[in-house]
């Protein structure tokens, strides 16, 4: 595997080091898809949560912008102009690495060059993705009624757009496991439980 030594921890001898200590798994999902489910469930089983868009949304503070759609999506297009692809991620391995918890999961991977970053500094690293139909997520995100979500539906598909357009769509196609999230809480809530205890599994072979 390749490193990138910005991205990768240096022990006190200078050397590039991966943290084995820790089981870490990356949920990306579609706005509106259910990530916010996956969260609950997995902090309810005991797992530390550290949110990549809580990096963004800082983010847009800092520049003095208002936390809309529109803002927060131009500034995290902007970070990955300023400081590469990567950035979200960079700003999120110390995050990771001060969780006292040996199980985090991490919330919002939108590419796969993000997901490479966790790769490089996580020896258990694994991905899971939430689905739910576009119709299902609009509603969602409409009725919700955060900050940065809509109720228009012009600006839910440009959202979209912009999530396809960094690589989303291929986070979630390259998952370990897949949730689908059309039914029951109840019902999808099982599901998450099973594909993290099947994460678990294969991290403790």
């Amino acid at each position: 595997m390749l490193f990138n030594e910005s991205a990768c921890y240096m022990n006190r001898k200078g050397k590039l080091t991966v943290d084995n200590s820790k089981l870490v798994v990356g949920l990306a999902g579609m706005p509106g898809s259910g990530k916010s489910l996956v969260v609950l469930t997995a902090r309810e089983l005991g797992y530390a949560i550290v949110a990549m868009g809580d990096v963004i949304r800082q983010e847009t503070r800092t520049r003095g912008l208002e936390l809309t759609p529109q803002n927060v999506g131009k500034v995290m297009l902007k970070l990955r102009q300023e400081e590469g692809n990567y950035v979200i991620a960079h700003r999120c391995v110390p995050k990771i690495r001060e969780q006292n918890n040996p199980r985090v999961l991490v919330d919002g991977l939108r590419s796969l060059h993000e997901a490479e970053i966790f790769k490089e500094n996580f020896l258990k690293f694994s991905l899971i993705a939430v689905h739910a139909s576009p119709e299902i997520r609009f509603q969602r995100l409409a009725n919700r009624r955060r900050s940065d979500d809509t109720s228009e539906r012009q600006v839910f598909q440009e959202r979209d757009m912009r999530e396809i357009d960094i690589g989303l769509g291929n986070v979630i196609a390259m998952a370990d496991e897949m949730v689908i999230n059309n039914s029951s809480v109840e019902y999808v809530k099982a599901k998450i439980k099973e594909s993290l205890e099947r994460i678990e599994e294969k991290w403790s072979k």
